[in-house]
């Protein structure tokens, strides 16, 4: 089996969800319509947005699974963390130190979980 190079989001809005992502990644969907979009990004993995009403078998609610971000520094979690607050995403967790690096989560406009995190070094 290969590894997955799919992410699959449920969303109410797909063509919403689209402009939100086309921010907070900096790249525009390379589909979107009414019932699903598409983005390429830059490791090959591709992130799908699915309209959740046409969804077989239906759709859970999101919460239960996050969209991981590594970033170079702790200095870096800080900046991206005003950044989203600017653009006012739900922060869900501060800026904070955990076991694993420095983290801080927010939600994306359907409730899907985005970390932020630096690793602690080794």
């Amino acid at each position: 089996m290969t590894d997955p190079d799919f992410i699959l989001l449920y969303v109410a809005d797909p063509l919403a969800s689209a402009a939100f992502y086309a921010r907070l990644l900096g790249k525009p969907a390379l589909d979107a319509s009414p019932g699903f979009a598409m983005f390429g990004l830059d490791s090959g993995v591709k992130l799908g947005l699915w309209a959740a009403a046409g969804v077989e078998p239906a759709a859970t609610r999101p919460g239960g699974a996050e969209l991981g971000f590594a970033v170079a520094d702790r200095a870096a979690v800080q900046a991206r963390h005003e950044a989203w607050k600017r653009d006012g995403l739900t922060i869900l967790q501060p800026p904070t130190a955990m076991d694993f690096g420095y983290t801080y989560t927010a939600l994306d406009p359907d409730g899907h979980r985005l970390r932020v995190f630096t690793p602690t070094a080794a």
